[in-house]
Order: structure tokens, then sequence, then C-alpha cells
């Protein structure tokens, strides 16, 4: 697993445990990646996840959730803004994601949060990714 980008290798592994029905999904730990996958709970795209010890950095377990026949919400995740390539929006021109049946992803001076309520709180800030 390549670490160059961890945010893409945490999204690869959700994407691959999606893809054979596994009900947890581990990553390394890391204070962005427990946001997002605060935001991922808060926006019903996980059921849960949670800090589990390690002998190095710590790893982040994450609990998938599985609707009827084995579908999982989360039909798309793309990484937007990637280390050699910054994208970042004012709060002007927040991007709405699948005319707003999926969410962005930002962090912004006030957290990382979505982009309606990165329109609510009027702040803009870099777009992290987009899930549907």
């Amino acid at each position: 697993m390549s670490l160059s980008d961890p945010i893409a290798d945490m999204f690869t592994v959700i994407r691959n445990a999606n893809a054979v029905s596994k009900e947890t999904a581990e990553v390394p730990a890391s204070h962005l990646k427990e946001e997002i996958l605060r935001v991922l709970k808060e926006e019903g795209y996980i059921r849960n996840y949670k800090a589990v010890e390690s002998k190095t950095q710590g790893l982040l377990r994450i609990y998938l959730r599985e609707e009827g026949a084995k579908k999982t919400p989360i039909t798309g995740l793309r990484r937007v803004s990637k280390p050699g390539l910054r994208i970042y929006a004012p709060k002007t021109r927040i991007p709405k994601v699948l005319g707003g049946l999926g969410i962005a992803i930002l962090s912004t001076s006030k957290g990382v949060m979505t982009d309606r309520k990165a329109r609510q709180h009027q702040v803009g800030g870099e777009i992290l990714c987009y899930v549907w």
C-alpha cells in the first residue's frame, strides 16, 4: 500500500470492502481520517468507526453499513484534492454532487464538514472528496 496519499488509500480500502460485502475495514489512524469518518457516519454512509490501539500509530476500524441484500449506501467515492494538486473552493462556488444527491467533504477553517454545512456557515475550503 502506498502512503503518498493516505486519504486516497483509505477510500480504496472502503471501496474494496464494499465490493466484497465486508462488514468492517481497517486503516491506519490519523486525525483527518477520523474527521472524514465522522462526517460519513453523520450522513449515514457508514454505520460506525472506532479507534483501535496498535503497536505503531493505531488503527481506525470502520463498520460499513449494509442495506437489504448486501447493498451499501456508498456507490461512489472520489478523491478531489490530491497532494500534488490541492483544490480549493470559495464559499460562493462550493460544488453540489449529483445535483445534491451526494455530498462533498470539505476541510474548512471551522473543521471538516459537508458542502451543505459549509454553505450554512458561509465558509469555503479544500474539497477533500465526493461521496454518492
